[in-house]
């Protein structure tokens, strides 16, 4: 069994690296996965690049920034390529959809959630019509909504119930491509040493994928027990998380043309650094070209595979 360290970037990954550790996705490959810690992204860089660390499970905008700079970061795969955010209000307060932002503060939280946010509303047409600022202190962005500091917030699951039953209201939106959640990240140094263990990684988390999406009552039951970041979940929290997630994990876990373009976009936003990345540089998809077939006890079985010229289309396609 080979040991690796696969830390998140935000603990938001967990409700499914939970039931891909604890359904022996992982261990079925041959892995022992130390998946449950945090990482900084400056640590994130340090520890890839020094081989304390394996895999990331996230670090999506500044290995664009950096690559410039001779950083090796790689990307091997990516679990979703939609954001499935929605947006809450105060109930009173006339908002009823997107365009009523206009002239109203959003609150976010951090940078790539903050950014992620920044974009939406640029592409609504509503980027010098709104105020868009981080939530102050500890609080959850939707907090900040309740207790009058912002007018909006763009939220995901579980956080739109948690917020409905706080009296705020809550409206769907349009989802946002997005490269966020668990990717398969690294450096290409050890990609480049450790063929089988890359193997096993994205076999693995295929395998959880599948199991994810069969297997609802274990799923759930796992995310009900495990998942302490937003407080204790109950049924219809822990259903409804385990629901809307299922509907976005992708079972071929690479990521999409839009949402490249976008994580693009808002790297570039942070740090202008990032326009001399190539957007698909950080991308290697060949590791999911074998067509490598998977199935689990539920008979659930797939093939994926990226070939060469779908990347160079991938390339094409993103820089124009």
């Amino acid at each position: 069994m080979d040991k690796v360290n696969f830390p998140y970037r935000s603990d938001s990954h967990l409700p499914f690296l939970h039931v891909v550790h604890d359904s022996g996705s992982w261990a079925k490959h041959g892995l022992d996965v130390n998946y449950d810690y945090e990482i900084t992204s400056e640590d994130s860089h340090k520890n890839v690049a020094n081989g304390t660390v394996e895999f990331v499970g996230g670090n999506h905008l500044s290995p664009y920034i950096r690559r410039p700079a001779g950083d090796k970061w790689v990307y091997l795969g990516q679990t979703v390529s939609l954001l499935n955010h929605r947006l809450v209000v105060r109930a009173d307060s006339g908002i009823n959809r997107v365009s009523d932002l206009k002239g109203k503060k959003v609150a976010t939280k951090g940078k790539h959630p903050g950014l992620n946010t920044w974009l939406f509303i640029k592409q609504a047409g509503l980027l010098n019509e709104c105020d868009v600022e981080k939530a102050k202190g500890s609080k959850f962005h939707w907090e900040a909504v309740r207790d009058g500091e912002a007018d909006a917030a763009f939220v995901t699951p579980p956080a739109d119930i948690l917020s409905k039953r706080a009296g705020l209201k809550v409206i769907d939106v349009p989802f946002l491509p997005m490269v966020w959640f668990t990717t398969v990240s690294s450096g290409s140094p050890f990609v480049e040493k450790h063929p089988e263990i890359i193997d096993k990684m994205l076999r693995g988390m295929c395998e959880g994928i599948a199991y994810f999406k069969t297997h609802r009552a274990e799923s759930i039951k796992i995310i009900k027990e495990k998942y302490k970041a937003e407080g204790d979940l109950d049924d219809e929290t822990a259903t409804h998380l385990y629901d809307d997630l299922k509907k976005i994990l992708q079972a071929k876990p690479y990521a999409t043309i839009p949402a490249i373009s976008n994580v693009y976009e808002i790297s570039i936003e942070q740090d202008k650094a990032a326009e001399k990345t190539d957007p698909m540089a950080l991308w290697d998809f060949h590791y999911l070209h074998a067509s490598t077939r998977l199935s689990t006890n539920g008979g659930f079985g797939f093939f994926f595979s990226v070939r060469p010229e779908l990347v160079e289309g991938l390339r094409f396609s993103c820089t124009q």
